[in-house]
């Protein structure tokens, strides 16, 4: 006859160990990728950025993205969905997002270097660099950027 052994029971460290484990696991995924929409006027298409800057006499940022990029999904939360940063840019500069992945947007990645992503670049209407950021930006450092872009297009 078979013996039932007696099954060892665990201790309650582990259940709750796996159990935060769990919820911080789901907690970081949904902060990497979770984009809240924003009613930022992006354009996708550098001609019609150039176009629409000369007519508005604005410099252009040009944010340069990915769908796996997990810093351009964050600073798109936590920046582009701010409504003062949503004002500063729609009244400061025309705003082109570009998808580094897209190859329609290969010519543009190689004129600017452009060799990682979140890179954000303000450029004047003829495509010369005046400013730039490399990762990630904060609010309050991409609001000083795009005041500074308030005397460039005044001049």
């Amino acid at each position: 006859m078979k013996q039932n052994k007696p099954k060892k029971k665990r201790h309650p460290f582990w259940s709750f160990f796996w159990l935060t484990f769990l919820v911080v696991s789901l907690w970081f995924a949904w902060y990497s990728f979770y984009v809240p929409s924003n009613a930022i006027t992006w354009t996708n298409n550098f001609e019609s950025a150039q176009k629409l800057a000369i007519k508005a006499d604005k410099n252009i940022m040009i944010f340069f993205t990915a769908d796996w990029c997990s810093p351009c999904r964050i600073m798109k939360r936590e920046v582009f969905a701010d409504n003062e940063v949503k004002k500063a840019m729609d009244s400061k500069i025309v705003s082109l997002e570009i998808d580094i992945d897209i190859i329609n947007n290969q010519e543009l990645v190689k004129q600017y270097n452009i060799g990682a992503t979140p890179t954000t670049i303000f450029i004047n209407p003829q495509g010369d660099v005046i400013d730039y950021a490399v990762g990630k930006v904060e609010k309050s450092k991409f609001l000083e950027m795009l005041e500074r872009q308030k005397g460039l297009s005044e001049k």
